[in-house]
């Protein structure tokens, strides 16, 4: 015999069950958060109750300006939980005080979001200029502002990374994870300071976002597949990198790579693919850079099958990497250098299947003309091109 309900009951039941689904919002200043103070101890308490909470829970910081530590938010959580940030949250200035190499780090969160409209300021400004890190080499000791590790289904939207003290944002083992009105902020000055870096990761998009800082606005590493990158602002800084590869043995593959909409301002590169000399084997391949527009940018489009920092490699010995299927479509704007195009492959795996479709970007410098070069190299080219294609050698 079933259970009979009448309609008042059947609407309180369903109205439990859409309370117990929806979860709930959790501000910090129930956990003794105030202004102006450590936050670290309660973010973490409200963070654990969030995550061990089912349906979907949001946990609050107010608006304010608040100090928090090094945190690690940490999974699985048994609903989506969201961290919603509507303060200006401060690190510690002391590079001493970070031990795990990171500022924020969340890990192993199905179902994940970041927003609020709010700003994490990492305080760089107070290490940049110490001596060990203001050189040409890589300082790796300092921490990144926002690590992502293991997060699938996870959107980061309305927040602002302000001067890290090393990369912006980092991901690895990531997959479908959307960035979105993301705005990274340091000036040209700061060392290493990516905006946003994706290694080992699937199923990423970044949008709308704008990225100014002193390395590169956004780097992929290996293993990064299936990119979309679409209506990034980027300026000051290196461009959008892939690579660079071949340092490390077993690297696994760049594939799915789509570069549209973007502008670039006043930056060392726009979009470049960069591998080492006598590098491990390798390959990169299927990429898309289209609709791009230039604006006072030195060099615009670059293959680099020569990189080599701090003359840390043998670089006479040609690069293992295969690079493939790749396309470069209506890109246009002004160069502040002559050297427009520099497409300079590896001897030994010559670049493949490259396409060059509508390229117009314009240098007015006493040096000129603007120049396209080729090494290693026979592109595919169509449309309207300038400067004209391998005119240069």
């Amino acid at each position: 015999m079933g259970l009979k309900m009448n309609l008042p009951t059947i609407a309180l039941f369903l109205l439990l069950a859409a309370a117990s689904a929806a979860g709930a919002n959790i501000n910090i200043r129930k956990y003794g958060a105030q202004v102006n103070s450590d936050i670290t101890p309660a973010l973490t308490k409200a963070w654990k109750d969030a995550c061990q909470t089912p349906g979907t829970n949001t946990v609050v910081i107010p608006k304010g300006t608040y100090r928090l530590g090094a945190v690690q938010f940490m999974g699985p959580c048994k609903g989506h939980i969201e961290l919603q940030v509507r303060g200006i949250l401060l690190a510690p200035g002391d590079r001493g005080y970070f031990k795990s190499g990171s500022w924020v780090n969340f890990q192993r969160i199905d179902g994940f979001t970041l927003s609020g409209g709010g700003t994490f300021d990492a305080k760089g400004k107070h290490v940049w200029g110490k001596r060990s890190c203001s050189g040409i080499r890589y300082c790796g000791d300092l921490p990144i502002s926002l690590r992502f590790d293991f997060i699938t289904n996870g959107l980061i939207k309305d927040i602002t990374s302000l001067d890290s003290k090393q990369f912006h944002i980092n991901l690895l083992g990531c997959k479908n994870v959307t960035f979105q009105n993301v705005n990274v902020i340091a000036p040209d000055h700061s060392p290493n300071t990516d905006g946003i870096h994706i290694g080992r990761s699937t199923g990423i998009k970044i949008i709308d976002t704008k990225i100014a800082t002193g390395d590169d606005c956004i780097s992929l590493g290996d293993g990064s597949e299936n990119i979309l990158i679409k209506g990034v602002t980027c300026g000051p800084g290196h461009g959008i990198s892939v690579g660079s590869l071949g340092k490390y043995k077993n690297e696994a593959p760049v594939v799915g790579v789509n570069v549209v909409n973007c502008t670039f301002i006043n930056t060392q590169n726009g979009v470049r693919i960069k591998t080492w000399p006598n590098s491990f084997a390798g390959t990169a391949s299927d990429m898309r850079f289209e609709n791009l527009l230039m604006k006072n940018v030195s060099t615009s489009m670059l293959i680099d099958q020569l990189y080599c920092p701090w003359n840390q490699c043998k670089a006479q010995i040609p690069s293992k990497v295969k690079i493939s299927n790749i396309s470069f479509k209506n890109i246009r704007g002004t160069a502040s250098t002559k050297d427009v195009v520099k497409l300079l492959c590896s001897k030994s795996f010559p670049c493949q299947d490259v396409k060059v479709t509508d390229i117009d970007v314009r240098y007015s410098g006493r040096d000129g003309p603007a120049t396209f070069q080729c090494v290693n190299i026979k592109p595919t080219t169509s449309g309207r091109l300038y400067p004209p294609p391998c005119s240069s050698h």
